[in-house]
């Protein structure tokens, strides 16, 4: 009998920016590998589909390997389980601990959010799936059966984020999960490769730039004196892992400089406020410059004087009576949901604060709609007028811009028989193939949703 090509199945991530799904099935072990089984998210729509049946038999998956925590990556790990996966489950120590922070706080807003639907994964299946899943860290090789095998290397998006490259021979396949923004202000590099066949890479920004990262500090620093000289209140929708994180270690550092005037910082968010511990316990992930700051100063990152962090539903409702000259920080980054938009209903509408915008909007989001200038929004069934300055710092994102996309590329094009252009809205996955086709002379597709490709591994 002939050997059974490999192949890659899109399942999600294609066409879109999340919902990340892939299935790489290996023709001669006849393994089913699954990386990353993520929430679809900025739609009503996607809830509907989140709780579709998988387009596979969760059972007949052997692993799944786990890029990052992020919910368009994780967020439907408990479902797989609920619906039959038996498999390993593999990621660094960061991810995991934060993808159980981050699933446990998904399934309570689920819970207050819609009391008459019931979520389609419980807390059970969040304990099944941590116990079916293992740590594996960077640079270690793991074999898997007739001659296949993986390794690890840093992406360097949020903490603990992994590439992961499954090899045969001499004979390649990479999935990047999400690619870092580097330099990062907390993390390394994002490790460059030079002997990929096949990459399965994100979009996210494939079709634009951010400003020069030395902006990115100014641009900071004048949003934060400009709306304290206005009498207001700056508002930073934040997702709670690595952008809380990096906007925490910027302004903290901006006051020891006396760069920046000594206000109120308010962390609103559980979830983030865990995630932060998670930072701390696994310094060593972080940069060398970070972690030469850790040792000199005594672990101080992430704890200043002006910082308070509001864990309880009553501190997080005080917020509002404190002196209107502050920085509240609060999830989610997208505006649609969480405690941010309690702020943005109190504070859009008066002119002299502002909201800052430091993350991807995915379109359909209230954070969309107001980056892309709308005067009035619903917040909390009521119409709210924005008045505030609503400003866009796109040198904080934490993924690769179009341009460093394309350097990332070109460190292995030699080798690369075919990219496939994936987590990204589908003009930026296009943009981006046909620049790697036209500047790298790379073959590069951007898949739809269910495409399965083959290819020679």
């Amino acid at each position: 009998m002939a050997e059974q090509k490999s192949t890659i199945a899109f399942y999600g991530g294609a066409g879109d920016v999340t919902g990340a799904n892939f299935l790489f099935t290996d023709g001669p072990s006849g393994l089913r590998i699954l990386v990353d089984c993520g929430l679809f998210q900025g739609r009503k729509a996607f809830d509907e589909k989140n709780a579709e049946p998988f387009a596979y038999d969760p059972k007949t998956i052997d692993y799944l390997f786990v890029t990052h925590a992020h919910l368009d990556h994780i967020g439907r790990i408990p479902k797989l389980v609920r619906d039959g996966f038996r498999g390993k489950i593999y990621s660094t120590g960061p991810t995991k601990e934060i993808a159980e922070i981050s699933l446990l706080d998904t399934l309570n807003l689920f819970k207050k959010e819609n009391e008459e639907d019931e979520p389609f994964f419980d807390s059970s299946d969040i304990r099944q799936a941590l116990s079916q899943w293992d740590l594996i860290d960077y640079g270690e090789t793991m074999n898997l059966k007739e001659g296949l095998r993986v390794c690890l290397h840093d992406a360097g998006h949020i903490i603990g984020s992994t590439m992961y490259e499954f090899a045969r021979g001499d004979k390649r396949l990479v999935f990047t999960g999400d690619l870092g923004n580097s330099p990062s202000p907390l993390l390394r590099d994002t490790e460059l490769l030079t002997n990929a066949n096949y990459m399965v890479m994100e979009s996210v920004y494939g079709d634009r730039n951010h400003e020069d990262r030395s902006e990115r500090h100014d641009l900071l620093e004048d949003a934060i004196e400009d709306t304290v000289q206005a009498g207001g209140t700056l508002m930073i929708p934040v997702f709670s892992v690595e952008r809380t994180q990096e906007m925490l270690f910027e302004i903290e550092n901006m006051m020891e400089q006396s760069r920046i005037p000594l206000v109120p910082v308010f962390l609103d968010s559980p979830m983030g406020i865990e995630v932060t511990a998670v930072y701390k316990k696994y310094s060593r992930y972080l940069n060398a410059d970070v972690r030469e700051q850790i040792e000199q100063e005594g672990n101080s990152i992430f704890r200043f004087p002006q910082l308070h962090m509001t864990m309880t539903t009553d501190e997080s409702k005080a917020i509002l009576r404190a002196n209107p000259k502050k920085i509240v920080m609060a999830g989610s980054g997208m505006s649609t949901g969480g405690r941010i938009i309690h702020h943005e209903k109190n504070y859009l509408s008066d002119p002299r604060s502002t909201l800052l915008l430091v993350g991807y909007q995915q379109v359909g989001s209230l954070g969309r709609q107001l980056q892309d200038g709308a005067k009035v929004v619903r917040i909390l069934h009521e119409d709210v007028p924005v008045r505030a300055q609503v400003r866009v710092i796109h040198g904080y994102s934490a993924h690769k811009d179009s341009d460093h996309l394309l350097e990332f590329v070109d460190s292995t094009k030699s080798t690369l028989i075919k990219v496939f252009v994936t987590m990204g809205e589908t003009k930026s996955s296009l943009f981006l193939a046909q620049r790697l086709r036209d500047y790298l002379g790379v073959k590069a597709e951007v898949p739809v949703e269910k495409e399965v490709a083959e290819i020679d591994l």
